[in-house]
């Protein structure tokens, strides 16, 4: 209890007088401003901080396309571009080229579809044939 009377006096801490309810703290009128400048701030940190994270980048860049041409080593992407456009090369005109590269309307795909009754015809003798028309 003595410490209680003591603060609110004034002679204890400084935060006791406003944990008893006293020493309101009014808002301050400039708060708006400082927050605006704070954001502003803030902002302005975070180009710097991507510019520097930028610049750091492209001098990485020049430094691996330096060593990319010492050694004639290709970029990623240009390596897969080159070995597709390779394969689509190679199957122009072959015989084992993978369905997707085949094109529409080329092929067996231009005749009539046939059911599979006429596919077995085909490859019967002549007088099953006739046998199985009737």
């Amino acid at each position: 209890m003595n410490f209680v009377m003591k603060a609110a006096m004034g002679g204890g801490p400084p935060d006791v007088g406003k944990m008893m309810g006293g020493d309101k703290e009014e808002p301050d009128p400039d708060a708006e401003k400082k927050e605006a400048e704070r954001q502003e701030a803030l902002r302005q940190q975070e180009e710097e901080r991507k510019d520097k994270y930028a610049k750091m980048e492209a001098e990485r860049e020049t430094m691996r396309q330096g060593i990319r041409d010492k050694y004639g080593i290709k970029k990623r992407e240009e390596a897969e571009a080159e070995a597709q456009a390779a394969m689509e090369q190679a199957s122009e005109g072959s015989l084992t080229r993978p369905k997707s590269s085949v094109p529409k309307g080329c092929g067996d795909d231009d005749e009539e579809e046939e059911s599979i009754m006429d596919t077995v015809m085909k490859y019967l003798p002549g007088p099953l044939q006739d046998m199985l028309k009737k």
